[in-house]
């Protein structure tokens, strides 16, 4: 109430003052006027400038920004003093000689709007405009914004009492440094910096004198002299700028005319400002950054505050993407695939070792119309628009091969492996029990050799093989390298399930972030890196922001991770499922996956240098099976990881990897070679019910074939185990006894591990070693450390 007794004083003593001659208002100077207003409130709280804030690639170019305003602070000396010289001019060419109030053009204003009966003219100062513009940014709410905003004599006297206590703590220069920062120059562009790269394509401090006219000009009405809507009215104003300062003498009548003549705007060199990521040339991995940048604490207390700030605090954020890799990985995607298929597409490359994210791609481009989404198909649920991923099929046999190795299953480990195998019931350890499953009949989609070696297996994805071997080595230890490498359910967050299908892939859901960088582990020698997509954050003035950096720590031994790279590498040669996506010199490892029902296929595969995988699946409920569906245009017959994921890989993968050096995996050990087997005591000839005896009194399990053999044995007794006698076994492993039929036929000779024969040439991975025929001594398995150099007779 005083307030408003006070402005109606003041108000009355103004409206009376119109009144008298005007030479009547010489009484009335700037110290009454101070004296006036100085009670009104003060304390004007100016928030920090909204700011863009910038998100550039590796190699620093700029691939989104985010902002509520598109505003870039500069300081004085970033803005070309001709640019200062115009807005003074045209705004309060009397800026520095005055107060706060400029009482000349107030008092000129205030007889206008009275004669007229509303708020006609300002006769504002460019320290009232800074801070009618700063109670505008600082409004929160629809009434606050009004209130800032009201033609009322109210909000004016206000205006002067803030404009007051901001001279007398910032200095003029200060002040004009600030407005020109504040102020909106249409567009969409908030202060000169902006403004001169959108209109101009050049920054605030090489604006030219016509230039810097324009938006001089703009900020009185930043839409109806807009050059690029309005060019003619845009140049209008222009050129009154132009004759304010040559009447003012701050540029010669020669050099305005010139700067009349030209053009007020070039239209090539207008660049509009887009935001948010959808406008950016990679939605999806732009997504993801504001994602994780959203969960840093570092930015705020809740989701909402740390989204704020980002938007307004003009960050520059460096990723990991690398525009070349990206672009090796599109251009997979469009070769391979159209937008209007029915399979969906993904593609996910990293670094092995540092984990940093280099590109991500998909087949359905972003966006909420036909053939689009939102969705991203590389990454988690709980993140913005992930998608939330897919069973991931046999290539999640490579972690059983890894926790094998780790136990010490020898490479050339063989396993009676038919193409069906009934496991009801049979009981798989846990890391808290047991699991089974009362029905479990799981076949082989390939053939191969009756006892495939894990190379073999691998070689052929061999379900009842790893099945078999995930028995042996149980769930437990595969779990655990799982939850050391990242790969847990991408839509529940928690661990894998540890089910006796787990190595075929149906544990969960898998993104193809996650299995990159887990399948990154082996190729780094048995580091793992948690994925790295943001790797600097730098504020508006160029200080860094602590954010988490690489997290990478050792899961497995290198040697460990060697036995891995070995076997992989055998699926990238004949007859592997990879063999056909093998290319230059470099050494490759890779396996296929395929999930049940063919409802997605995968192939994840690396170098040294980079680690890739595809998925190729259908997205959209109901899920079905991906042949009859269409990718590329056609439909798809067989679905497998090697003919439909494969290609994908191989295309980005070989762009990817074009400039890097020739790389070789590091050549595995003796002892990683041979694993750690048992002696597996020699029961040929024995009766079922002794070999039985004998080999559980050894620490083995025992099954019985179904079915008998041609052998020398009598009939009725053991003709053979698998795993041979010489071959030795794992503690604990189920050792099958062959029995013979008794036909007197020779025992059939076991083929040679693979890796027997000199590698082709160019490849750096050693042989496994042939055992040597004993010259005499004890007979012993070939793969006992105590006795390297003999190797029994065949029974």
């Amino acid at each position: 109430m005083l307030l408003f007794l006070l402005i109606s004083a003041v108000s009355g003593a103004l409206v009376a003052g119109l009144a008298l001659p005007l030479a009547g208002l010489a009484d009335v100077t700037t110290t009454t006027a101070h004296n006036t207003v100085k009670y009104l409130p003060q304390d004007l709280t100016i928030p920090p400038l909204a700011q863009s804030t910038t998100i550039v690639a590796s190699d620093g170019k700029v691939i989104a920004n985010l902002a509520q305003e598109n505003r870039k602070q500069v300081t004085l000396k970033q803005i070309n003093p001709m640019m200062l010289k115009a807005i003074v001019a045209i705004e309060d060419d009397r800026f520095y000689q005055h107060g706060a109030i400029d009482l000349k053009g107030t008092l000129r204003a205030l007889v206008l709007n009275q004669s007229r009966g509303s708020v006609a003219q300002g006769g504002s100062s460019i320290t009232q405009q800074y801070v009618k513009l700063s109670l505008v940014a600082k409004a929160r709410s629809v009434e606050e914004r009004a209130a800032a905003t009201a033609d009322t004599y109210e909000r004016k006297f206000t205006e002067l009492r803030y404009a007051i206590a901001v001279e007398e703590k910032i200095s003029k220069d200060e002040i004009l440094n600030r407005y020109l920062n504040l102020a909106f120059f249409g567009d969409r562009a908030y202060g000169v910096e902006a403004a001169a790269l959108h209109y101009f394509g050049v920054h605030a401090s090489k604006l030219t004198l016509p230039q810097a006219a324009t938006l001089a000009g703009l900020v009185k009405s930043p839409n109806a002299f807009n050059p690029v809507a309005h060019p003619v009215a845009g140049k209008e104003r222009r050129n009154i700028v132009l004759g304010r300062m040559r009447e003012l003498g701050i540029i010669t009548p020669k050099q305005a005319r010139d700067a009349m003549r030209t053009p007020v705007i070039d239209l090539k060199k207008v660049k509009a400002f887009r935001t948010g990521c959808a406008n950016s040339p990679y939605p999806f991995y732009c997504d993801y950054v504001v994602a994780r940048l959203k969960q840093n604490p570092v930015f705020g207390k809740t989701e909402e505050e740390r989204a704020d700030y980002i938007e307004t605090a003009g960050l520059t954020v460096r990723t990991s993407l690398d525009r070349k890799i990206q672009a090796a990985a599109q251009a997979s995607i469009d070769k391979h695939s159209k937008p209007t298929d029915e399979a969906v597409a993904a593609i996910t490359i990293v670094e092995p070792g540092t984990g940093l994210v280099k590109a991500m791609a998909q087949s359905k481009p972003y966006g909420f119309g036909k053939h689009q989404t939102a969705y991203n198909y590389n990454v988690e649920q709980s993140y913005k628009g992930g998608y939330g991923g897919f069973q991931n099929g046999s290539t999640m046999k490579t972690f059983t091969i890894a926790a094998a190795i780790q136990k010490g299953v020898p490479l050339n480990y063989r396993i009676n492996s038919p193409q069906t195998l009934d496991l009801s019931g049979r009981e798989f350890k846990t890391c808290h029990g047991t699991a089974s499953d009362n029905n479990y009949k799981p076949k082989n989609s390939t053939r191969t050799v009756a006892d495939p070696s894990m190379i073999q297996a691998a070689q052929a994805s061999t379900n009842t093989y790893f099945l078999q071997l995930s028995e042996q080595v149980g769930l437990c230890p595969i779990a655990n390298l799982l939850g050391k490498m990242g790969m847990r359910d991408a839509q529940t967050e928690e661990p894998l399930e540890q089910v006796p299908s787990m190595t075929l892939g149906s544990a969960g859901l898998i993104t193809p972030l996650m299995l990159s960088s887990a399948y990154a582990t082996f190729p780094a020698r048995g580091t793992f890196c948690n994925p790295q997509i943001v790797t600097a954050v730098a504020s508006s003035r160029g200080k860094t922001i602590q954010t988490p950096g690489l997290s990478c720590k050792p899961v497995i031994t290198p040697q460990v991770a060697d036995g891995v790279n070995y076997v992989l590498n055998k699926v990238m040669d004949p007859p592997g499922t990879g063999s056909s996506l093998k290319f230059g010199s470099s050494d490759l490892a890779g396996k296929t996956g395929t999930i049940d029902g063919s409802k997605a296929v995968w192939f994840a595969g690396y170098s040294t240098k980079l680690s890739g995988v595809s998925v190729v699946a259908d997205a959209t409920p109901k899920y079905t099976d991906l042949q009859g569906q269409t990718l590329n245009g056609r439909t798809i017959g067989e679905a497998s990881g090697s003919k439909i994921a494969g290609p994908f890989w191989e295309t980005a993968m070989r762009a990817a990897l074009k400039n890097y050096a020739r790389t070789k995996f590091v050549q595995p050990d003796q002892k990683t070679i041979r694993g750690n087997v048992k002696n597996l005591p020699n029961v040929k000839g024995m009766t079922p019910e002794q070999a039985t005896v004998t080999l559980k009194a050894a620490g083995f399990k025992v099954a019985v074939a179904t079915t008998q053999v041609d052998s020398d044995a009598v009939a009725g007794t053991v003709a053979w185990t698998t795993p041979r006698a010489e071959e030795g076994a794992l503690a604990g492993a189920t050792i099958l006894l062959w029995l013979s039929n008794g036909s007197k036929a020779p025992p059939p000779t076991t083929p040679p591990p693979p890796g027997t024969t000199p590698p082709p040439p160019g490849t750096s991975l050693p042989p496994i070693p042939p055992p040597t025929k004993p010259t005499g001594g004890p007979a012993c398995p070939p793969w006992d450390p105590q006795f390297p150099n003999c190797r029994p007779p065949r029974r």
